[in-house]
């Protein structure tokens, strides 16, 4: 799987995903990242790798007058977030691109946010660089990603369960979205694409689903780990093809 193809969803996984996983787990984190990262009304904020919207909705909650931009390179995900109502701020713009190379000029933005997509870029010291070029001076610049999977029992569960019951390296999507673990290597990688002034804080959050059944259930389906059960049904039509074959 390539680059910005790591992470991407397609079909009606968007749709699952806005319906079932956002409200259990992205929506947590998207307002510990927007109290924490204080938007200010009259101010120019971008939402990058902005998925369904969660976060640029409710940054735009916060901004009576300004600009609120999303940007994703999945046109699913915005065909959701477009889609979606909105009762509060200005009307958000949504754009599809890359985060290595974002459609807008220097210093387009007072706070720049990222809610779990750094660790799915291809290219991270690029997409850091991209952020920090579009910032004002002064400006903010708020991500988060997750921690180690250790720390996350049931994605560390569902991880170990992939690999034993679809083979080795069946969990390699899940386990990525935990690739930028280690709080120094982000701080380093902040300080090295020009940004000052960096603070990591370590936050817990508990997520809720009606069973462990629905939690895996909803993992597969409203995600890049769909592709696992399409392969297999690929590889056992194949199989009984040949089995048929005279």
């Amino acid at each position: 799987m390539s680059g910005d193809d790591q992470w991407q969803v397609d079909g009606s996984a968007p749709e699952l995903y806005q319906r079932y996983l956002v409200p259990a787990i992205t929506a947590l984190w998207a307002a510990d990242l927007v109290e924490r990262a204080a938007p200010r009304s009259g101010e120019r904020i971008l939402d990058v790798a902005c998925g369904t919207g969660v976060v640029a909705r409710l940054a735009a909650k916060h901004v009576t007058t300004g600009r609120v931009v999303g940007l994703d390179i999945n046109s699913g995900m915005l065909a959701i977030a477009r889609s979606l109502p909105q009762a509060d701020g200005p009307p958000v713009e949504w754009y599809e691109g890359s985060a290595l190379e974002m459609p807008f000029p220097d210093a387009a933005f007072d706070l720049v946010l990222c809610q779990l997509g750094l660790q799915f870029f291809p290219d991270r010291p690029a997409a850091l660089r991209e952020m920090e070029r579009l910032l004002t001076r002064g400006g903010r610049l708020a991500l988060s990603v997750y921690s180690a999977i250790e720390h996350t029992p049931a994605a560390n569960a569902l991880a170990k369960a992939l690999d034993e019951h679809l083979g080795p390296g069946a969990s390699v999507v899940k386990r990525s979205e935990h690739a930028l673990a280690d709080a120094e290597e982000l701080r380093g990688a902040r300080v090295r694409a020009g940004l000052r002034d960096v603070t990591i804080d370590t936050v817990t959050q508990t997520i809720r689903f009606s069973s462990a059944r629905e939690y895996v259930r909803l993992q597969i389906a409203a995600t890049p780990m769909a592709g696992l059960v399409r392969d297999m049904e690929k590889r056992a039509a194949r199989g009984t093809g040949r089995g048929d074959n005279p």
